[in-house]
């Protein structure tokens, strides 16, 4: 129940960082303006407190397996959001991060 309270908050979180980091980036290169750069802004906040949400307290273990769900999920926002079709090194590299997110994360400890 833990791993999958703690993949459910990696996965709100990138939701919430890459779909505001995308937001502004609509709002100034695409110019749809204040309102969508505000959200973003909004939605990156919201991201800094999800974050404190994992069941692990250490900051740096969190924000290091971050990393490898933001890899993954920027290429899937890339996908959904974009039409961006990755290639085979890019779908390899997401899964290498990933695996590493497991490690970091969910490898048995003391």
């Amino acid at each position: 129940m833990l791993i999958a309270r703690s993949v459910s908050l990696f996965v709100l979180a990138a939701l919430l960082e890459i779909g505001g980091a995308w937001l502004v980036w609509q709002g100034v290169r695409e110019h749809r303006g204040w309102a969508w750069i505000g959200a973003g802004i909004v939605a990156l906040g919201a991201y800094g407190f999800v974050a404190t949400l994992q069941p692990d307290a250490e900051f740096g273990r969190i924000l290091a397996a971050y990393g490898g769900v933001f890899v993954a999920g920027s290429l899937a926002w890339g996908m959904v959001a974009d039409g961006y079709r990755p290639d085979r090194f890019d779908v390899l590299g997401a899964f290498i991060c990933l695996a590493g997110v497991a490690v970091i994360m969910y490898a048995p400890r003391r």
